[in-house]
């Protein structure tokens, strides 16, 4: 009888379509969840691995609701260190939604869109305490609790800039086969190139945090720091596909600008896209000339990136 009872109600709760957010074993839940608009949702994740909550946003594409027969291929678009802060503050987990054109631009692709919190400075890693670990609560928690809210499949894809930039080829490597593609947008995938690792230790003392709060120092933790290099480690995202791209630093117009963010994230990038071809490891590069660290810049390379995310997700063809 208790039985009988049991598949009743499990077969109200599917007739209903009444959504009862799971948790597993590690205990990440979610715990709010706020409909922004039919495509959009906000969650809030409780997170064991960071050790707080922290929130995700998702797009759905436009025929979500009408093909409730399908499921979907995801993008995870990353977002960068400490750009919204200058000026009104925007939550990291919005940035891709407040500065580009994202929702117009998803909205006829047949993809489920994940816009994840970041952290300022977090570099999409565990840090040397071990908390928080944003690549656990990315690639384990948000991962599962996504996979089993949405109607998704499992072919993903990931894009990031600048910071999120590493994170999306660090992620590509670090879980070999959870992305089928991964794009760089300004980011630093060799984080051991001199002014690579000066600019991230500068970062997280701009952001209240000591130079060697994040993996130690380059030069006395270099096996924790290579560790996490993408750079080191380009053989293990062959068969993954690969897109980089930068600018160089000037604004166009004025070539006595000098932007050193965008220039050092070109160097970085330049060394590991070289040691991808000599490794004979395909990647798709746009290096675009004039070019700052900006987000009118990313927005454009989401664009000009499609092409190669749609055949990574299996939607070539896909405008």
């Amino acid at each position: 009888m208790r039985r009988l009872f049991r598949i009743v109600i499990v077969l109200l709760v599917v007739v209903a379509g009444v959504s009862i957010p799971p948790a597993y074993a590690d205990g990440a839940r979610i715990v709010g969840e706020v409909r922004i608009d039919e495509r959009t949702t906000d969650l809030v994740i409780d997170s064991p691995a960071l050790g707080t909550t922290a929130k995700v946003r998702v797009l759905v594409p436009s025929n979500y609701s009408t093909r409730p027969e399908r499921s979907f291929p995801q993008l995870w678009l990353l977002h960068g260190c400490c750009a919204d802060q200058d000026t009104v503050p925007t939550p990291d987990y919005l940035g891709w939604a407040a500065h580009t054109d994202v929702e117009e631009f998803t909205a006829d692709k047949d993809v489920v869109v994940i816009m994840p919190a970041g952290g300022y400075a977090a570099f999409y890693s565990a840090w040397r305490t071990g908390k928080p670990d944003w690549e656990a609560f990315h690639t384990s928690e948000v991962r599962q609790l996504i996979e089993s809210t949405y109607r998704v499949n499992r072919t993903r894809a990931v894009a990031g800039l600048s910071t999120g930039g590493y994170g999306a080829m660090a992620y590509a490597f670090r879980h070999k086969g959870m992305f089928a593609g991964a794009a760089s947008y300004s980011g630093l995938p060799n984080t051991l190139l001199p002014v690579a690792a000066q600019l991230i230790q500068l970062i997280l003392v701009r952001q209240g945090h000591g130079p060697e709060d994040l993996w130690g120092s380059q030069w006395w933790d270099h096996a924790v720091w290579s560790a996490r290099n993408p750079f080191d480690h380009v053989d293990d995202l062959r068969g993954t596909a690969l897109y980089v791209s930068s600018g160089d630093g000037r604004q166009a117009g004025n070539p006595w600008s000098t932007d050193p963010i965008e220039a050092a994230a070109l160097a970085s990038s330049r060394t590991f896209t070289d040691r991808l071809r000599l490794r004979g490891i395909p990647v798709t590069v746009d290096y675009y000339g004039d070019g700052t660290h900006s987000w009118p810049h990313w927005e454009r390379e989401l664009h000009t990136s499609w092409p190669f995310l749609a055949t990574a997700l299996g939607l070539a063809g896909s405008e």
